[in-house]
């Protein structure tokens, strides 16, 4: 079961965008809930929330939200982001294959819309949630005492490739 955690600031149509990409997954069962963090979020953002039935936190709560998530294993991502068709049997791949053993974090791959060429990668600034994070819980609170925002918690951790693609947030 998965929880996924977004830091979110004025991004109402972003946030509507993620949200509407994730109904599969709770269709299917496998998401168990949402979290959004409120990083200055505006009034029509907190509707999209509100009407989508997910828990904003305060930053503050930061790490005791993690601790309290519902999911055994945390997905993180930034408003904007889409897992694409396939996304939910990647996932509950990887995490079976984390369970005989092998624990690991993982993210997604650029669907082949929003790769950047050769020349796009130099001096483009690359955030660690671009594509997305898939993490035990365990790994997610262990990491959470050492950061204060779900990108800093992303940033370094060594990660698996999924098999299943992301649109990354545009903009």
């Amino acid at each position: 079961m998965i929880s996924v955690m977004m830091d979110c600031g004025a991004d109402d149509a972003r946030l509507a965008m993620t949200l509407a990409a994730l109904v599969p997954g709770a269709v299917d069962g496998i998401l168990r809930d949402v979290t959004l963090f409120d990083r200055d979020m505006d009034e029509a953002t907190r509707r999209v929330a509100d009407h989508a039935g997910v828990s904003v936190e305060h930053p503050a709560a930061f790490h005791e939200a993690i601790a309290r998530a519902k999911g055994t294993w945390l997905l993180l991502l930034e408003p904007g982001a889409r897992p694409i068709e396939g996304w939910i049997e990647a996932c509950e791949a990887h995490m079976a294959r984390g369970l005989t053993g092998k624990v690991a974090a993982a993210r997604f791959n650029r669907s082949r819309l929003d790769r950047p060429s050769f020349f796009q990668r130099f001096g483009a600034i690359r955030h660690a949630l671009s594509e997305g994070l898939l993490l035990p819980k365990a790994q997610a609170v262990g990491v959470s005492h050492m950061a204060l925002t779900l990108e800093e918690m992303a940033r370094g951790l060594a990660a698996r490739q999924l098999q299943a693609d992301i649109r990354p947030r545009v903009g």
